[in-house]
């Protein structure tokens, strides 16, 4: 039976899309059969979307587009925004369906959500009721940098309110110049209810190809 994973993150651009291709790639190359999937994206470059396509190079499973991404957006906001602009009602029982087929394909589906976890994504839905519609244990992608403490908690407790599992946190380290950077992580450590899953250091354009070497427990894990 086919495992699935919601990755989320304290806020946009914390590196949700890094931790997720890594993942892919590292239990790819255990043999495993991996499918990154992104249920809604906003922010097209050209009409294309890059963190799409990231999962979809890191993943060793082909499937068909509208799987792995049931909806898209040029504008690069909010996704409820972009999809009232565009005159689209975003579907959770389109985007289940999707996972399921996904689910006859692979051993293990990796899925990204969109920004932080209560992203508004239609009139009354978050990114909160994406991932219970899937059912699925949250991996949270901590962006490290000032701010960080607060958002990570918020995150951890509106997670738990959903009564999903919180399979556990990774630090990304996002700012080279974060004061006490180990400080904050002790702290999260301390008070996040969820093992620390693993680091990723700064180290300028992050590369998910470094960062799989240090989600070994993360990996082991599934």
């Amino acid at each position: 039976m086919a495992k699935g994973y919601f990755v989320t993150g304290t806020d946009t651009g914390v590196g949700k899309t890094t931790v997720s291709c890594a993942l892919l790639r590292s239990l790819g190359a255990q043999g495993r059969k991996v499918v990154g999937m992104k249920p809604v994206v906003a922010g097209s470059e050209h009409g294309r979307w890059q963190d799409v396509e990231q999962l979809t190079a890191a993943s060793n499973v082909n499937a068909p587009h509208e799987w792995i991404n049931p909806y898209a957006f040029d504008p690069p906001v909010s996704p409820h925004i972009a999809a009232q602009q565009a005159g689209v009602e975003i579907d959770l029982t389109v985007i289940r369906q999707a996972y399921q087929h996904l689910c006859n394909l692979a051993d293990v589906i990796i899925v990204e959500g969109a920004g932080g976890f209560l992203v508004p994504i239609g009139p009354q839905q978050t990114g909160a009721d994406l991932a219970c519609a899937l059912n699925l244990p949250v991996i949270l992608v901590v962006g490290m940098r000032l701010g960080c403490l607060n958002h990570a908690l918020l995150t951890a407790q509106a997670i738990h309110s959903t009564g999903l599992p919180l399979a556990g946190w990774v630090a990304n380290c996002i700012d080279p110049e974060m004061l006490a950077l180990q400080e904050n992580r002790v702290t999260l450590e301390q008070r996040l209810d969820c093992p620390l899953l693993g680091t990723v250091p700064f180290g300028g354009k992050i590369d998910e190809e470094r960062a799989m070497h240090y989600l070994d427990k993360l990996v082991s894990t599934i």
